[in-house]
């Protein structure tokens, strides 16, 4: 049975389940920093998918940059799927701008994070249109 990673659990806030993954938002208003984690128990890498999730997760991933560039316009998208310190399979999503404070290094670690407000979180998912 799936269930999220702790460290997932601790600093995300659950947006929408999809298909395939659960969205999640970093809870760093910092950053429009969004997570997608595939609903399937024990899986740490891509290929550990069948080849039809690896077309989902890849469907779901275009869908979340798209939905980012039309509400963000950042100047660059990262993804990454890294498992460092979280081994749970996640993609990272992150609307970077020229303009934020860690552009142009990685946002990991580099600021402490600042927590949504309830009206924020719904104005995102308004925007978002996952409401």
């Amino acid at each position: 049975m799936f269930s999220l990673a702790p460290e997932l659990q601790k600093d995300c806030i659950e947006l929408a389940d999809w298909p395939l993954c659960k969205l999640l938002l970093m809870n760093d208003s910092q950053y429009p920093w969004f997570i997608l984690v595939p609903r399937k128990e024990g899986v740490t890498e891509i290929i550990d998918l069948s080849e039809q999730e690896q077309l989902m997760l890849m469907q779901e991933s275009a869908q979340l940059s798209k939905l980012l560039q039309s509400v963000f316009n950042p100047d660059k998208l990262n993804i990454a799927a890294l498992g460092n310190m979280v081994p749970q399979l996640h993609i990272h999503h992150i609307a970077r701008f020229r303009s934020d404070i860690a552009w142009p290094k990685p946002v990991w670690g580099l600021h402490p994070a600042v927590p949504y407000t309830e009206q924020q979180i719904a104005e995102l998912k308004q925007a978002l249109q996952l409401s």
